[in-house]
């Protein structure tokens, strides 16, 4: 090996690394103290070198092409472990300092979403095969962070408790007009329907709505549900609530302004909006190379200084922000979980390339909120500083309420 030597030696501390080269030559690089003890070999010689500049995206695409694999009991769980609890190694080096400039000076463009690209960008995800997310999202097929009672609860309690966690601060009132940004597969469209208010919800993915239309006929409640597939900037109306659940990620820092003044736009006087989305406790920064490229084309994760500032631009009030740290890490450990469980009926209905591929993800992403700055945040938004209470009690009393036997909402 010539260049992987240069940037294992510093960026390796905790744990090892021990790596068998093209020609059968091994390698350790680190203490072996406070990690795991990873082996993974290099099928072809050219690889070493394609992972010394570019390693976060060339790990993926090597293990997701057999070019990289993993001996001696070693997972990619244990590479991606021992990668996050020695990131700060990797981030200090020269070449990878470099590489990180050249991304922070293109983050607008990688972050570019008008009209039509951003309804490509979202379908090159969410338009897979309806079966193939139900293998291992909870039988609702929620596709956002739950929020977890406790660390021990079920999957399927989580998702509960988040529906009626995001319900309960609506302060919804029966007949009332909710707008939703970002269906998803339509659990909140109908969870929301079912406590008697009427929500028109868009989304720009075409296998999403479909699915969602089939599961509001089968709950009984597309009468107070209109589905259109429409990006959020030509939503027209005005609305008592708008919720937006995990649909932020996309919209790009370039077009912060643009999501919020639609928002603010759609409240109706005395209306307020509940976003809920992925952010980061960090200065701004970039989407990484294989999330970017194979994952969520146009995503970024916003630093809370971006999402504030926009706010202060479009003159929002930020009525209330929850920051839940821990509960996505606990919800995409349940995903990886189920997944790694189906993951030979994955490989039948994808292939071998795109089941490694979403391995990698889930496990990513899951450390990321793990031993990364990632984390979840809730906002409370309106055009008038009294238009949520004053006290933020009522959240609590209308969440215990609805919990209650008496409370749950029909069906």
């Amino acid at each position: 090996m010539r260049f992987l030597p240069h940037l294992l030696t510093r960026f390796i501390d905790k744990g090892r690394l021990v790596v068998i080269d093209a020609d059968g030559s091994t390698a350790r690089f680190g203490s072996g103290r406070d990690g795991p003890e990873v082996t993974l070999r290099l099928n072809d010689a050219k690889v070493e070198r394609e992972l010394f500049f570019n390693p976060e995206l060339v790990s993926a695409e090597a293990y997701m092409d057999g070019r990289l694999t993993f001996e001696n009991g070693s997972t990619v769980y244990d590479f991606l472990y021992l990668f996050s609890i020695n990131r700060k190694g990797l981030g200090a080096h020269p070449v990878q300092q470099a590489l990180r400039r050249s991304w922070r000076a293109l983050k607008r463009w990688h972050q570019s979403n008008p009209l039509g690209i951003a309804a490509k960008n979202a379908q090159s995800h969410y338009d897979h095969p309806p079966e193939f997310y139900r293998l291992w999202l909870d039988s609702q097929m929620i596709y956002s962070c739950a929020y977890f009672p406790t660390p021990e609860a079920t999957l399927e309690e989580a998702q509960d408790a988040k529906l009626r966690h995001i319900a309960a601060k609506l302060k919804l009132e029966p007949g009332m007009r909710v707008a939703e940004i970002g269906s998803g597969w339509g659990a909140l469209a109908i969870y929301l329907a079912k406590l008697g208010v009427h929500v028109t919800a868009i989304n720009v993915a075409t296998e999403q709505l479909a699915e969602s239309r089939r599961r509001a006929e089968a709950a009984g409640v597309m009468d107070r549900i209109t589905f259109f597939e429409r990006d959020y900037r030509e939503l027209t109306g005005t609305f008592d609530r708008v919720v937006s659940v995990g649909m932020m990620e996309h919209v790009g820092v370039t077009h912060f302004d643009a999501y919020f003044g639609t928002i603010k736009r759609l409240l109706a006087p005395g209306g307020f909006a509940m976003i809920h989305a992925i952010g980061r406790m960090s200065p701004p920064g970039t989407t990484g190379p294989f999330i970017r490229k194979y994952i969520f084309p146009g995503g970024y994760v916003p630093a809370m200084s971006e999402v504030f500032g926009s706010l202060e631009r479009v003159g929002l009030w930020a009525a209330d922000c929850e920051i839940l740290r821990l509960h996505y890490y606990w919800t995409i450990r349940h995903w990886r979980q189920n997944f790694e469980a189906k993951r030979p009926e994955v490989v039948a209905m994808m292939g071998e390339r795109f089941a490694r591929m979403w391995e990698f993800y889930l496990v990513a992403v899951e450390l990321g909120f793990l031993h990364g700055s990632n984390m979840v945040y809730q906002l409370l938004l309106a055009n008038e500083r009294d238009a949520v209470p004053v006290i933020r009690d009522y959240i609590v009393d209308e969440e215990r309420a609805m919990a209650a036997p008496a409370g749950l909402p029909p069906g």
